[in-house]
């Protein structure tokens, strides 16, 4: 099952024809006036923003905008893998992997969106958007019984806590896109990250660092309540002993789910239990707390950087 989740998405500011006719020059494409995800102080200065990636020449500035136009993902996939091989050193490699994985991720083949996601963190380990990407499908499809279980949700920690690192410096952000959009996308990036990290500590039963990371998934989801990361919270907490919390929480996911969805009725089996718990506790005999609720929703997609600009003639 899967629960529907967006992000605000970067509109590119100007496109490929656009970006042609009036380059960025120099090394800084400006600065962004938006604040960081967690919030900032007036005398923090603002983040500097990522210059704009260009191609070295006409030849590979067609190059890509013919691998760019793709839109089959096994097309966009092999484009991408083609025009990296013809240009190895070109910067905009990673804007082409960025895009295969999105399409991938819209067919819902979550192995070859991490795929590609993995060849963008390759060129680029600072791009929070390749990186929430493999962090979040890795914790939602990872299972007790896979072989690589460890690995799978250690690189999953590495990454979600590398986005978050690189949150305010690492997105590329088309010029002139508005403040609000970029503080969006960085709180829901952020958001999923510290969910990330929360689903990760309840796998390995560290449900205090679970709840810690959850908390902080749902105090960036406030201004859109996200009732899986409310349910999982409880969860959490259920294990922590910590009922009250727990039945609190699972209200919250009640509240914010669609009727009738599946979301909901795992959280309505939840406030059920809880509220059958909480007049017998503290008890030793109380019910084993519910298992972490199934993977539910992918990864966002969201373009990763500017177009490429083409060199001056």
């Amino acid at each position: 099952m899967k629960w529907s989740f967006t992000i605000p998405m970067l509109v590119l500011a100007a496109g490929l024809a656009t970006a042609q006719g009036n380059r960025q020059t120099g090394g800084q494409s400006g600065q962004s006036q938006a604040a960081p995800a967690g919030g900032s102080q007036a005398s923090q200065p603002a983040p500097t923003q990522k210059r704009a990636p260009q191609a070295k020449s006409q030849e590979e500035f067609k190059a890509y905008q013919d691998a760019a136009a793709k839109t089959d993902p096994a097309q966009m996939g092999a484009a991408a893998d083609a025009f990296a091989a013809n240009f190895p050193t070109s910067e905009v490699r990673e804007i082409l992997y960025v895009q295969a994985m999105n399409l991938y991720q819209q067919n819902n083949n979550t192995e070859q969106e991490v795929a590609f996601a993995r060849k963008a963190i390759a060129l680029d380990p600072t791009d929070p958007v390749p990186l929430i990407h493999v962090a979040s499908a890795l914790v939602e499809t990872t299972r007790d019984t896979d072989l690589d279980r460890e690995d799978r949700l250690k690189e999953a920690a590495k990454d979600a806590q590398a986005a978050i690192n690189n949150i305010d410096t690492g997105l590329l952000i088309p010029p002139n896109t508005p403040p609000e959009k970029v503080a969006a996308v960085r709180t829901s990036i952020t958001a999923m990250a510290y969910e990330t990290l929360g689903m990760v500590a309840f796998y390995e039963k560290d449900f205090g660092s679970a709840e810690q990371n959850l908390l902080k998934a749902v105090d960036l989801h406030k201004a859109a309540p996200d009732p899986v990361v409310y349910l999982r919270l409880s969860v959490a907490q259920d294990h922590l002993g910590k009922f009250q919390q727990a039945l609190e929480s699972a209200n919250k996911a009640v509240e914010f789910s669609q009727p009738g969805s599946t979301a909901q009725n795992l959280a309505k089996q939840q406030q059920a239990r809880l509220k059958q718990l909480i007049p017998a506790a503290p008890s030793s005999t109380s019910p084993t707390p519910a298992a972490a609720p199934a993977p539910v929703k992918p990864a966002p997609s969201l373009p990763a950087s500017n177009p490429p600009t083409t060199p001056p003639h």
